[in-house]
């Protein structure tokens, strides 16, 4: 390609992003949603499409050191005062200058230069003005917070919300902390689920690797494959229209595991959306009996049909209603509450997340999670399963909401998950009999499962 066609095409890519980045600012929006769809266009080239993926995580993985170094560059003006577009634009340049080697410092400057322009008049000045003076003092140049206070130090850091630096900390040997802040920034893996009910894990890879995408089996889900290269690529395939594999993450393939579904059972999927552990719990169900999806929301409900049937998946019927209120009867063999919740394992995945959730928030979802059990517990038959799992690592989520749930359901008894888990998943499972999987250790997402047994 001529190198007018490499600098259009990364224009594109930067374009990309800054639009991506704006509407996350400026919406409940998530990126990776937003990103998926833009990368859609077949007519943008795989570089570009690797390269706009990489700013949008990126910049908003390390927006906090990001916001720390604009500071005293803007000099007159604080960050948080400027127009979204321009803050996207001066942070997206920046994320270049001090992060990506491979990046000229002028294209960085003059492209983002050129995007700031929406914002009107002299938003392109301030931009260019600040981004000259970032790429002058260099990266040596840019200095970390000098703060005694190693907390302060760590959040700027690793661009974490120092409130939840502070949190962790006191969860963490600091070693242990850093390595966590750390992998929180690093790209997470896209996963499949392969979908047995119509493929095998060995014969998936072949399919894909003809396709020219490179996968190599997960190492903690036995249907899962890790993706290595041509991600992008995967919904246009074959193999996806015929329903052969679903996204989901590695650490959620392993959750799904602890119910020990068998065909026959009769199966509650308490909180259904999107829809990607109701799609795995009807594979291994087969064809006999039934899933019940539970969702308040019908228009996620109606996705998560439109996907079980993507999947080939006969055995799913929908119900809309509030977990906390199931407007269901009669007794199931396992459910499943995936609660909603902080989400501050899938920091990988949703860097913007860090921004937007706040203290209160714990307590506040805590509350909503307790409410659900009370819900689905009478639903569990004697003898039957519930299982418990939220994505994130906070202990007000985790283990606390399942001591409150036995102490208000004494039928309902903690049951050790290693002796439930596959058997690779096994280190999974920690002293407390809970399953518990962390970004630094693992490599997965940070997630937190109980299972419980009703008393026959």
């Amino acid at each position: 390609m001529p190198r007018r066609g490499i600098e259009t095409a990364a224009a594109d890519a930067r374009r990309i992003a800054f639009e991506v980045l704006v509407r996350v600012e400026t919406s409940e929006a998530f990126a990776d949603v937003l990103l998926a769809r833009r990368l859609a266009d077949p007519c943008l080239p795989p570089r570009e499409q690797a390269l706009a993926t990489r700013l949008v995580y990126g910049t908003l993985a390390w927006q906090g050191r990001l916001d720390f170094h604009l500071a005293p560059l803007l000099r007159d003006t604080a960050v948080d005062r400027l127009d979204p577009p321009v803050r996207a634009a001066l942070r997206l340049g920046l994320y270049q200058l001090v992060f990506l080697d491979r990046v000229p410092a002028y294209a960085a400057v003059d492209a983002s230069v050129r995007l700031a322009r929406v914002a009107g008049p002299g938003a392109s000045g301030l931009v260019n003005a600040v981004l000259r003076r970032a790429a002058a003092l260099g990266r040596t140049g840019l200095l970390l917070p000098t703060d005694s206070d190693p907390i302060s130090r760590l959040a700027v850091e690793w661009s974490h919300p120092r409130w939840l630096v502070a949190r962790w900390a006191d969860q963490f040997e600091p070693d242990a902390l850093s390595a966590l802040l750390a992998a929180n920034n690093a790209a997470a893996p896209t996963a499949l689920r392969v979908n047995r009910l119509v493929a095998t894990r060995e014969a998936l890879r072949a399919e894909l690797s003809a396709e020219g995408i490179s996968v190599t089996p997960a190492t903690w889900a036995p249907d899962g494959l890790l993706v290595e290269r041509g991600a992008a690529r995967l919904r246009a395939l074959r193999a996806w229209d015929e329903g052969r594999f679903a996204f989901q993450g590695e650490a959620s393939q392993v959750v799904a595991s602890l119910l020990g579904v068998e065909p026959g059972m009769r199966v509650l999927d308490a909180c259904a959306a999107p829809g990607g552990k109701t799609g795995q719990l009807a594979a291994l169900l087969a064809d006999r009996p039934l899933v019940v999806a539970l969702d308040r929301r019908p228009d996620k409900l109606r996705r998560v049909l439109a996907e079980t049937r993507r999947l080939r998946a006969r055995t799913v019927v929908a119900a809309a209603g509030d977990a906390r209120r199931a407007p269901l009867a009669g007794a199931f063999d396992a459910v499943l509450v995936d609660a909603p919740c902080s989400g501050l394992g899938t920091l990988r995945r949703h860097p913007e997340l860090r921004w937007r959730r706040r203290p209160e928030d714990i307590p506040r979802l805590a509350a909503l999670q307790r409410e659900i059990l009370a819900g689905v517990a009478p639903l569990v038959r004697r003898g039957g399963v519930l299982v418990y799992a939220v994505c994130t690592l906070t202990v007000e989520e985790n283990e606390q909401v399942i001591a409150a749930v036995s102490a208000a359901h004494p039928r309902l008894l903690v049951e050790d998950v290693g002796d439930h888990l596959p058997p690779a998943a096994a280190p999974l499972a920690d002293t407390k009999g809970f399953l518990r999987t962390l970004p630094h250790p693992h490599g997965l997402d940070g997630f937190f499962a109980a299972r419980l047994r009703a008393r026959d």
